[in-house]
């Protein structure tokens, strides 16, 4: 469903030593229709960046995000905003609007970009809230919400119009480890019943094992070793060996 060929993408240096910094560099990854792939990286290597690029958030400075084989990288504002209502994202920090209610936040993009009733709408609401186990939250702030609690509203707002494509940005940061064990279940339970494509980006290791059909590891810029949990798992790269085993020692020495 998504092809990425050479995305390469740049930013200007915070020093006055270097000309630009190349966060993405001919990047290539292919993303199968109805799997879970997990990017694994270190903070900081691009994987937020490579999202926002499939989102159509920032634009490469070269290379091609192909979704069903039409280059997003080419399209018009108005052309990107209907491709991009079949994704959901959730958000690293949840992202919910703290002005909003829990039923609202869900509901926002189904007010913006649809033309249902409010009482449908609200029934959309409802069914996406069970489906990740919240029930009679509707009425809440996102103030009155735990950090899981909030995790899994942005989620329920990332299905709620029912996307073929779902984009998770580090799921499990900043939650206990029960709670992004029920994260991960809960993204697995949605792959399964919704059948989505999913791409997942994080550093845990944990819940990439457990969740991804997948393992893509991001590393200057690149892709340098692709495979399942267990082909990542025993890979002989050092590179990936040293980051999966969370080692201080080994070829991977840089901030």
């Amino acid at each position: 469903m998504i092809t990425i060929r050479n995305l390469t993408k740049s930013f200007a240096c915070s020093t006055l030593t270097c000309d630009s910094n190349r966060v993405l560099d001919n990047l290539d990854l292919v993303v199968p229709d109805g799997q879970a792939t997990v990017i694994i990286g270190r903070s900081g290597c691009g994987k937020s960046v490579l999202l926002k690029h499939i989102m159509g958030i920032l634009k490469p400075d070269s290379g091609e995000i192909l979704i069903d084989g039409h280059d997003i990288t080419k399209l018009k504002a108005s052309e990107l905003n209907q491709e991009r209502k079949r994704f959901g994202m959730l958000f690293q920090g949840a992202a919910l609007f703290d002005s909003l209610t829990v039923g609202e936040n869900v509901g926002f993009s189904l007010r913006e970009h649809s033309n249902l009733s409010e009482g449908e709408i609200e029934e959309i609401v409802r069914e996406k809230l069970e489906l990740v186990g919240l029930g009679d939250v509707e009425d809440l702030r996102p103030a009155e919400l735990s950090g899981g609690m909030k995790k899994r509203v942005a989620l329920a707002r990332a299905i709620a119009m029912d996307p073929e494509i779902v984009l998770y940005d580090e799921p499990t940061t900043g939650v206990d480890p029960i709670t992004a064990d029920i994260i991960n279940s809960l993204i697995l339970s949605l792959q399964e019943r919704l059948k989505v494509t999913s791409l997942i980006v994080t550093h845990d290791m944990q819940s990439a094992y457990k969740i991804a059909d997948r393992i893509a590891m991001l590393y200057k810029g690149r892709i340098i070793e692709i495979g399942s949990g267990e082909e990542i798992r025993n890979t002989a790269n050092p590179i990936v060996r040293q980051f999966i085993s969370g080692a201080s020692q080994g070829p991977i020495t840089e901030n």
